[in-house]
């Protein structure tokens, strides 16, 4: 069986959020975007509204791109009603912070499922599923910090790209002084990233120098090697220049989301292989 492309916990949030609505409305919607409404089923759901969204539900095959695309229209028309309503201060600051935790909570559930909000269209989202290897990899050192800067690196990556970028960095910085003490080598001061790279990729045997060149690939695996030393150092650049901790001009302009992606995705990757060479050596 196919996989759900839209997760039943995300219809359910975005049904709950209709339940607000007339039925004309739901009916009006659903039908804009094309999606058929099957009155003969039963669902095992209270109230008229649950019932007729679980109707219209039932008549789109989740696993289906195009038909699940139609749904997805629906939904964007949700988060168009949810934005308009955060701007209508008349009601009070109350019914706004309400207002704008339902938006938040409709978009939060989407990206879930892989999903972003951009530009007011719902689109399939670039994700960072380098950073589920990396959570990983770190269970057994059972160490707290490592795990509280990779939730903030998935809170942050969309939310606050500097501050992912910046994260990154110590991601980085912690992994390697993590490895260095585990190998009874641990680190004192604050030594440079580049520093912390180096030792870490030579106490572990990684650095281009340890591979005999009558190795098959030992020319690739070199270049390899040359870039995984090369991480640390780009992302601590891109840090100082866009990054949290760092005075910049006010009128500095920082990076998207999908920057910070980058840099994010390119630190779990040089963590998740740090930690798993130092595991099997």
């Amino acid at each position: 069986m196919s996989e759900d492309i839209i997760s039943i916990k995300t219809r359910q949030v975005f049904r709950e959020y209709m339940v607000g609505w007339v039925l004309r409305e739901i009916s009006d919607e659903f039908y804009a975007a094309r999606v058929d409404c099957d009155l003969s089923f039963e669902p095992n759901v209270s109230g008229q509204r649950r019932t007729l969204v679980e109707q219209h539900y039932h008549t789109i095959d989740w696993s289906d791109v195009r038909s699940v695309r139609s749904v997805l229209d629906v939904f964007e028309s949700i988060l168009h009603q949810a934005k308009t309503y955060i701007e209508r201060k008349k009601f009070g600051n109350d019914w706004q912070d309400e207002r704008k935790a339902e938006y938040k909570k409709l978009i939060q559930i989407l990206k879930i499922d892989g999903f972003e909000w951009v530009d007011e269209r719902i689109v399939a989202g670039v994700t960072v599923p380098s950073l589920e290897a990396v959570k990983n990899s770190t269970i057994a050192f059972n160490a707290k910090h490592l795990n509280d800067l990779i939730s903030r690196m998935e809170s942050s990556v969309d939310s606050d790209p500097a501050l992912a970028i910046g994260t990154a960095k110590e991601l980085i910085e912690s992994c390697c002084k993590t490895i260095l003490a585990e190998r009874g080598k641990p680190t004192s001061g604050t030594p440079k990233i580049s520093d912390l790279t180096k030792q870490t990729l030579q106490d572990l045997q990684l650095v281009p120098e340890n591979i005999q060149d009558s190795a098959r690939g030992a020319g690739l695996i070199k270049r390899l090697l040359n870039n995984l030393g090369t991480i640390g150092n780009n992302i601590s650049e891109l840090r100082g220049l866009y990054g949290t901790g760092h005075g910049r001009d006010g009128k500095a302009k920082g990076l998207e989301s999908r920057h910070a992606k980058l840099a994010v995705g390119s630190a779990a990757t040089l963590a998740t292989f740090l930690f798993e060479t130092h595991k099997v050596k």
